[in-house]
């Protein structure tokens, strides 16, 4: 499949909108997130079964995805957009776009690093514009010169992997052989696996696992979908945290 420089760039422009703060902050509950990334990268590319299909895939190995302390694991975000692409422009299977997915992750760690080493000098910009008491200046120390960075370190690599990525990949699996591919794919299955284990140690907390329970038993016994299972949840998540305020306590014990 041949991208164009159209579809390339509509790619980074997700890509960049995970990251920024142009969707209200929902960007990174939605487009940061593989599933969607794929859902959106196979609209693009004219195959969105496929890259849903692909970027959920991804997604398992992100399941216990967390960033604290400013540390970053890895970037589903970039894992989702380029991998997916490159999966769907590369014609591979799934579990070998996982093999992609994971380098590609932990290369997003460069990006994240480089904003937030970087974005910390636009703080004291922002400190001289206070001492000033101009609130333009802070607003603008605070906006433009941080996405304008962004913009240049998330728009642009993404756009040039995914413009010219493809061929580079073809010509590797075709240098590599089937058996080399099957050994990706293989290694590519485990993956998920990671995903679902971090997932499973967060929830087999003694905090958390009457919930998990309380699910397993509305999903198998009642027959709840999934859907209504899942809302209940979040309503149950909110009258808790309100109770818990209301008393002068904190979540803690409750989130893990």
């Amino acid at each position: 499949m041949h991208i164009t420089v159209l579809q390339a760039a509509l790619i980074a422009l997700s890509y960049y909108l995970a990251q920024g703060p142009w969707l209200m902050g929902l960007g990174f509950f939605t487009l940061y997130r593989p599933l969607v990334a794929g859902l959106v990268v196979g609209v693009i590319l004219g195959n969105p079964v496929q890259g849903t299909i692909i970027g959920a895939t991804i997604n398992l190995i992100y399941l216990g995805f967390i960033s604290a302390g400013g540390a970053l694991p890895g970037d589903p975000a970039l894992a989702g957009h380029v991998a997916t692409a490159l999966a769907l422009t590369s014609g591979l299977d799934p579990q070998a776009a996982l093999a992609l997915a994971v380098p590609i992750g932990l290369l997003g760690t460069l990006i994240w690093f480089v904003r937030m080493t970087v974005d910390s000098l636009f703080v004291h910009l922002a400190d001289r514009y206070a001492e000033q008491g101009s609130t333009a200046g802070v607003s603008f120390a605070n906006v433009v010169p941080p996405q304008i960075l962004l913009f240049i370190i998330s728009f642009v690599p993404v756009f040039l992997a995914v413009l010219y990525g493809p061929p580079a990949v073809q010509s590797a699996i075709n240098l590599l052989g089937a058996s080399v591919l099957h050994v990706l794919i293989v290694i590519g299955g485990m993956m998920p696996a990671v995903g679902i284990a971090m997932n499973l140690r967060a929830i087999g907390k003694p905090a958390t696992m009457p919930f998990f329970l309380l699910g397993f038993v509305l999903v198998m016994y009642l027959k709840l979908d999934i859907i209504a299972v899942a809302i209940l949840g979040g309503i149950t998540a909110i009258v808790i945290n309100q109770v818990t305020e209301s008393r002068g306590g904190n979540a803690d014990g409750i989130a893990g």
